[in-house]
């Protein structure tokens, strides 16, 4: 499987799974979150995509293959780490990647991030559990292996349970 397999399915879910961006874009006066349609934030020379999408999202076989609970109150956030190279898509990188989210309450949620690699694809991967309506603004850190500079990302997503 290449780097794309799972990235990109779960993007593609994440963007027409019923999330919709919540309204107001800096609850509890946190530092400004991207919107639930951003996928990625460019940090020059590297890019970081990311997204969250309930787990039911994910094929039994994609689930089961990763080891994932599949269930419409568990959310999955997805994060890889690109180096820039000129002329092509970039190369996936590891590094070391942490996560949490809050919810619109203050009720912080610890993600633990597990790292997957493909082939020549790197990810990492946490799972979250989350409530109807619920919005929850992620909290991500990535810092590329080798390198000294920490990239954060606040992404706000707002999940449904049927």
């Amino acid at each position: 499987m290449n780097r794309r397999a799972l990235l990109l399915p779960l993007i593609c879910l994440g963007l027409s799974a019923g999330c919709q961006q919540a309204s107001d874009p800096n609850p509890l006066g946190a530092q400004a979150a991207l919107a639930s349609t951003e996928t990625e934030k460019d940090f020059g020379d590297y890019v970081v995509h990311f997204n969250a999408l309930p787990t039911s999202q994910l094929s039994p076989d994609i689930a089961r293959q990763y080891d994932i609970v599949r269930s419409d109150n568990r959310a999955i956030l997805n994060v890889s780490i690109i180096k820039k190279n000129p002329g092509s898509l970039g190369t996936s990188v590891s590094g070391a990647v942490s996560a949490s989210a809050i919810n619109l309450t203050g009720q912080l949620k610890n993600i633990a991030v597990r790292e997957i690699r493909e082939e020549t694809a790197i990810y990492y991967i946490g799972e979250v559990m989350v409530s109807n309506e619920e919005t929850l603004i992620f909290t991500i850190d990535v810092t590329p292996l080798n390198e000294s500079s920490r990239f954060s990302i606040r992404y706000m997503k707002q999940f449904f349970v049927d």
